[in-house]
């Protein structure tokens, strides 16, 4: 055999190992996105070794219960942030999340006087007030907005799930399963975010809570009218009997179209969410960005006597603005 021969034998060796290879890792990666979409997060953590009330104390956040003892404006802060919690899928308990979203702005806000004065930078009111607006928006506004994304996201992907856990459910009854049989179907045939939820509800029904008062607490946590349409389905079905796998299939009926109508809705205001989106997230990021790669840009005119009333006037601005936004797009369906 020639040298070419050769040459062209190794090169087809050489590509049929490395295309071997590729077609190996290619299928162990879809074989993991595919083991870990069959599970969800509560199942993982039985598997890790927890126990269905760990589990449950771990997931339905216990120790993050909003006292009843704060004023109304801190309850009803406290609250929100709470679903935020939920819908961003956190563990940690709500109080030492709110501690440490009051100690990051304070610990960015003393790197930053750190940084000025090893910087030889004069500290004045404005300098003093930028820093501490910046070390207000590192450590506090942009964590709270990376939650919110993350939340938001949660929902939307717990509407899309409602209506086939309402058809798995239905189907189960007319299959012949008790309603906790059925809801325990869901627990292990459907991904997070509700199948985790569904998850909950079975354990706080096998620990002695009722069917109802379990199922009202995921509707509250997630804030969903269509969980508390099925909720309230539940009840009057208990209460005067009837044939529940027909109701609940009208309740998924009605659910459907009140998503399709929704989706009209965005598709329709998806314009005005989308400048609400840049008029509100785009002053801040542009404002943080900007100072920490050129931080003298700031600096420089912060001396100014004019600067401070400016630049609380800009914040008390962008405040009513933002607020005045979210009314504008605030849409109910």
């Amino acid at each position: 055999m020639t040298e070419t021969v050769l040459r062209a034998l190794l090169l087809v060796c050489v590509f049929a190992a490395v295309l071997l290879i590729v077609e190996t890792l290619i299928a162990g990666v879809m074989r993991s996105r595919g083991d870990g979409k069959a599970i969800n997060y509560r199942l993982s953590l039985i598997k890790r070794g927890h126990s269905s009330e760990q589990t449950l104390q771990l997931l339905r956040r216990n120790a993050s219960v909003v006292p009843t003892t704060l004023p109304p404006l801190l309850r009803g802060l406290a609250l929100r942030l709470e679903r935020l919690l939920v819908a961003a899928r956190l563990t940690i308990p709500t109080a030492r999340l709110m501690l440490i979203l009051l100690i990051a702005p304070v610990v960015v806000f003393v790197l930053l006087l750190l940084l000025a004065s090893m910087l030889g930078v004069t500290m004045n009111l404005g300098r003093m007030l930028l820093l501490a607006t910046m070390a207000a928006l590192i450590g506090g506004l942009l964590p709270l907005m990376a939650l919110q994304v993350r939340a938001n996201r949660a929902r939307k992907k717990m509407e899309d799930q409602f209506p086939v856990a309402l058809d798995v459910f239905i189907r189960g009854l007319r299959a012949g399963y008790p309603i906790a049989a059925a809801l325990d179907l869901l627990t292990v045939e459907l991904p997070d975010p509700i199948g985790s939820e569904f998850g909950l509800v079975t354990d706080e029904i096998t620990y002695g809570a009722d069917l109802r008062e379990a199922l009202l607490a995921m509707a509250e946590r997630w804030d969903s009218d269509d969980m508390r349409m099925f909720v309230v389905s539940l009840s009057v079905q208990h209460e005067t009997g009837g044939n529940l796998a027909e109701v609940l299939a009208n309740l998924s009926a009605v659910v459907r179209e009140r998503h399709s109508m929704m989706l009209k809705v965005r598709a329709l205001s998806s314009e005005g969410r989308m400048t609400a989106v840049m008029l509100t997230a785009l002053p801040v990021l542009t404002l943080v960005a900007l100072f920490l790669l050129n931080p003298g840009f700031y600096l420089d005119v912060a001396s100014d006597p004019i600067f401070v009333p400016g630049f609380v006037g800009l914040i008390v601005f962008y405040a009513v603005g933002f607020f005045w936004i979210r009314r504008l797009v605030d849409l109910k369906v």
